[in-house]
């Protein structure tokens, strides 16, 4: 069994990381979703005169960015200076309520690009009112483009990440369409983002792929336990030791020629520093809603990292906010900057005697 160096922050210095929020510049590029939940009230179900089915009442319709817009959520939340949006969605009315969202977060959406062709990617969360936990959710309706993303729809984003690029802190890809080039990270578009991490080496650039993780190149990697080590369909009490995630990290950091950073679930994360490093998490108590965890995660990584943070301390940072936004129920959560020295004392007490 690997020992690893314990890992620790001061509240101080996670003071003087926070402080620098406000000036970072962070471009998210990747596929944007429409969140929409349609709160449904079983205490006046009605019944349809047609089918006899039964028809749920909405009294409430919320709607939030999703998957990459989970991310500038967080962002935003987090206090980041100025957030851009890169993407490709359609000419719609979810196109409109996306744009809207993006905006009321003080987001330039310039880059998040409309084309007719398109459907605004989006997940539609029915849900009862009286129950906020997850037994709450009915079955969720997603739309998605499942078509070859044309080439010069990834062009032109390209070209609006090119025209901000040299201004830019960090760069973060979400890459989060299961289908081959169905969404806006293609296989071109991510060796064109490999090119300008190695062009531009002072802008961080950081992927989260749900399916691509290890076909990226010269950008921070964030594959989970499972991927790191090829291990498919893992059932939901499956755990991957982690001597033998240690093994894998030499071919990771070869692979990738780029840190990596190895999610662990309650575990923590596990990053290259260039020795693999544990960053244990923060446990939280039941009830929790992992939904959006990974994407709070990465924006507290990257902003961290884009303000002068270590890849462990970053890493560290990532736990905090994660372990925040897992407890706000039928929600995709969100962290403030205020909450992270107090979680950090938390952290601190689980983990004195490590």
């Amino acid at each position: 069994m690997k020992t690893f160096t314990p890992i620790d922050i001061s509240a101080d210095r996670l003071s003087e990381l926070i402080a620098r929020f406000p000036t970072r510049r962070i471009a998210v590029i990747g596929d944007f979703f429409l969140d929409k939940y349609l709160d449904t009230d079983p205490r006046i179900l009605e019944s349809s005169v047609e089918t006899g089915r039964s028809a749920h009442q909405v009294v409430r319709i919320r709607v939030a960015p999703g998957v990459a817009g989970t991310v500038v959520n967080n962002l935003a939340s987090l206090g980041t200076g100025t957030i851009h949006t890169l993407g490709a969605i359609g000419d719609d009315g979810e196109a409109f309520d996306l744009n809207r969202c993006l905006k009321q977060l003080g987001c330039r959406t310039e880059g998040l690009l409309q084309f007719a062709s398109l459907m605004t990617p989006q997940y539609l969360k029915p849900r009862d009112i009286t129950d906020p936990s997850l037994k709450g959710e009915h079955d969720r309706y997603d739309t998605k483009n499942r078509t070859p993303m044309p080439k010069e729809i990834g062009d032109r984003v390209l070209a609006a990440l090119d025209a901000i690029l040299p201004e830019l802190d960090a760069v973060i890809i979400s890459d989060q369409v299961e289908y081959d080039d169905c969404g806006i990270i293609t296989a071109m578009v991510r060796q064109a983002l490999g090119e300008r991490a190695q062009k531009f080496p002072s802008v961080k650039f950081w992927v989260d792929s749900r399916t691509h993780i290890k076909q990226f190149r010269h950008v921070y990697i964030k594959p989970n336990q499972f991927e790191a080590v090829d291990f498919p369909l893992p059932k939901p009490e499956d755990r991957i030791s982690l001597d033998e995630i240690v093994s894998a990290f030499p071919h990771l950091v070869a692979e990738a020629k780029a840190p990596v950073c190895v999610t662990l679930g309650e575990r923590g994360m596990m990053v290259s520093d260039p020795e693999p490093t544990l960053v244990p998490g923060v446990t939280v108590p039941p009830p929790i809603d992992s939904t959006g965890a990974g994407d709070s995660a990465n924006a507290g990584c990257v902003l961290a990292l884009a303000s002068g943070a270590t890849l462990p301390e970053a890493a560290l940072i990532g736990n905090l906010v994660a372990s925040i936004t897992v407890q706000q129920l039928a929600v995709t959560g969100t962290a403030k900057p205020e909450e992270l020295i107090p979680r950090l004392e938390m952290w601190k007490a689980q983990n004195a005697n490590s």
